[in-house]
């Protein structure tokens, strides 16, 4: 009998045909692909000159509602990152199924994982890296390609941490962000000066081959403002962005970033009208907070777009590394990127930030709290950065599923439409966050989580072979 590895391994091979959408190809041609730039000792194998499709690819676009795309959505990112329409749909539907493929793979492969993300200007191409090549097959099969890397994902996050517990202790302004690379194989520490990145280094006692250290000039900076403006106020003074509307029970109210305020400061919306009051907030060490609304306001579920049309929020996927994401905010309004790193570190002058995501979207104060959607799923809420947006910078948004568990919160959407979901007994429940790895059953089976995400009705387990696999 096939050890437990073995056999999903084997598992994830046998269920190709039930992944890929058309268009999504571990390779963009035939032959053999590059080794991921500064990465040690990585071989990337070729993938398959074509994707196999199937039922499930539709489901996985269809779960996520990547054709309720809005207009403004897609000519922001035609805008900001060179596309035609037709790239764009593409570009969406396609990351909406890496996602699927790549929970698969991790939960197949293990403590072999070391990382997945997408590439090309439709996300066309999957790479899926692991540090035993007797796992190629099986990645390959799937429709991706296989990157033969050093270090496994969990040995570069333990590393990461050692590094944040040493900046916290000895202080890390000086080199400010640290994040896991996947596409390197390396924990990479952008620092001022190469000395700084040797000192926090020594302190935290990391192998040095785990490293790869980036000099940089930026230094992160929350990204409040108090010279007044739109969107919402700050005991009438300050102001920030909102991030995404959310209830708790039957009290509406909208998720933010912890630097704009504290709990017990009274807010008012972009028209001077009382507003609410946050209820809970934290900064720094995470960068989350949200504010109750008094009965003038009401939640909905949308995220101002350009132009102020209205962009749809169906639900709270999380979008893999190289995935396009846009921002609006209140002072630079609608502006797209890529997702660089998830898992980044922060060091701002306030202090450390942990768990946030690097991007290339640009931000100006006053964005602060705002929000990340990547088609209709959304992200986070802004956080921090570097530069502005009219010579481009790096920006850290906060990922909204941890911020909706620690306060209990459930995010406005249009899917569920406040309807119980269909009796199934079992363990899952609308309304809670789900992290790759978690297991619960329903109607009488067992099921993996694949992508982070918030339950919601319409999203129970045997619906969505995106979020959720049988075991």
């Amino acid at each position: 009998m096939l050890p437990p590895r073995t056999r999903a391994v084997c598992a994830a091979a046998a269920a190709t045909a039930a992944l890929l959408v058309a268009g999504l190809s571990g390779s963009a041609s035939a032959g053999t692909a590059a080794a991921p730039a500064g990465a040690t000792g990585a071989t990337d194998a070729a993938g398959p000159a074509t994707a196999p499709t199937g039922t499930a690819s539709a489901t996985a676009a269809a779960t996520l509602r990547t054709d309720a795309a809005p207009p403004a959505l897609l000519r922001a990112m035609e805008r900001d990152l060179g596309l035609d329409r037709r790239q764009a749909q593409r570009r969406l539907a396609n990351e909406a199924e890496a996602g699927a493929t790549a929970g698969r793979l991790r939960a197949a492969l293990g403590g072999d994982f070391a990382g997945a993300w997408v590439r090309g200007a439709e996300s066309g191409t999957l790479t899926v890296a692991t540090t035993d090549a007797s796992d190629v097959p099986a990645i390959e099969a799937q429709g991706a390609r296989a990157a033969v890397v050093r270090h496994s994902l969990a040995d570069l996050d333990a590393a990461r941490a050692r590094l944040d517990r040493a900046a916290a202790e000895h202080g890390g302004t000086d080199a400010p962000v640290r994040f896991v690379d996947v596409r390197t194989n390396t924990v990479t520490v952008q620092a001022v000066r190469p000395s700084a990145a040797r000192a926090l280094l020594d302190a935290a006692g990391v192998d040095r081959s785990l490293v790869r250290v980036e000099t940089t000039a930026e230094r992160p900076r929350p990204l409040y403002d108090l010279r007044g403006g739109e969107a919402y106020y700050i005991n009438n003074s300050g102001r920030c962005s909102i991030g995404f509307p959310v209830t708790k029970g039957t009290q509406q109210g909208f998720a933010t970033a912890g630097h704009c305020g504290r709990a017990g400061s009274s807010t008012s919306g972009h028209n001077r009208v009382a507003q609410g009051t946050f209820q809970g907030s934290v900064f720094p060490g995470r960068d989350m907070a949200w504010v109750a609304t008094n009965s003038q306001w009401t939640a909905t579920p949308y995220v101002k777009g350009a132009g102020g049309q209205n962009v749809q929020v169906t639900g709270s996927t999380q979008a893999p590394v190289g995935a396009s994401v846009c921002r609006s905010g209140s002072t630079t309004g609608w502006h797209c990127g890529t997702i660089q790193q998830h898992d980044t570190s922060v060091t701002y002058p306030e202090g450390t930030i942990t768990g946030v995501t690097r991007t290339t979207v640009c931000a100006e104060p006053g964005d602060s709290g705002g929000s990340y959607i990547s088609g209709s799923q959304a992200q986070g809420v802004t956080s921090g950065g570097s530069g502005n947006c009219s010579s481009g910078g790096t920006t850290f948004y906060q990922p909204i599923n941890p911020l909706l568990q620690n306060y209990g919160l459930t995010l406005k959407t249009d899917g569920g439409g406040g309807e119980e979901p269909p009796p199934g007994g079992g363990t899952w429940a609308a309304g809670t966050v789900y992290q790759p790895g978690d297991t619960v059953t329903y109607g009488g089976s067992t099921y993996r989580c694949l992508q982070g995400h918030q339950a919601q009705p319409g999203w129970e387990p045997p619906n969505v072979p995106a979020l959720w696999q049988r075991v």
